[in-house]
């Protein structure tokens, strides 16, 4: 037993508790939800598989708590650009390159969840604290809109539907190739690409 797990278990229920969702936080941003089992989670934490159950209704409110703190690690709220500050330019750059950084930890632990959908219950039920990156897309561009710096036509949610697309293909392109969840990433190219196509849309002529 490790001196980190020996040290969780000397603690508390609640230390003790939180011990066990960090073990199943690392293995579904290892595997993904579909991959770990009741003795997988047991081993990583450094205990008998029955303890799971003093804590839990079962393995299905475990992997849901390990899934909402894998993407708040992944997710941490870092800051957003506000309208009417830098150019839209740049901060759709900045977004849109967050988003492709974020699915590609996020989307592969989703995966799973397709043929579970009592983890995926489970995990909507939790409260979430951030609000989704697609939301945020969304108000930003309308912010701005309003501000006059895009085109008071443009159809902002058709633009985000576009880049929210182009954030999903990119990471399922990946998983298909057999490419390690995580490891795929945009380049300049591609964001700075994105961005332009859609500006030629949105922007104020």
């Amino acid at each position: 037993m490790s001196p980190r797990t020996a040290a969780a278990l000397r603690g508390d229920d609640t230390s003790l508790r939180d011990h066990l969702i960090e073990a199943a936080r690392r293995l579904v941003a290892e595997r993904g939800t579909a991959g770990p089992t009741v003795r997988d989670i047991a081993r990583e934490a450094g205990v008998a598989d029955g303890v799971l159950y003093n804590h839990f209704a079962g393995k299905e409110e475990l992997l849901a708590l390990g899934l909402d703190a894998h993407v708040r690690a992944v997710d941490p709220g870092a800051p957003v650009p506000e309208p009417g500050s830098g150019t839209v330019e740049a901060n759709l750059r900045t977004l849109v390159r967050r988003g492709f950084e974020l699915h590609g930890a996020i989307v592969p632990a989703f995966v799973g969840l397709l043929s579970q959908p009592k983890v995926l219950s489970a995990y909507a039920s939790l409260p979430k604290t951030s609000v989704p990156l697609r939301e945020v897309l969304s108000d930003y561009l309308r912010g701005e809109q309003e501000l006059g710096r895009l085109a008071a036509f443009a159809d902002v949610g058709a633009a985000v539907t576009l880049i929210s697309g182009a954030w999903h293909d990119l990471v399922l392109r990946g998983l298909l190739a057999g490419v390690v969840p995580g490891s795929v990433e945009p380049d300049d190219r591609l964001v700075d690409s994105l961005v332009a196509t859609v500006l030629r849309g949105i922007a104020r002529h």
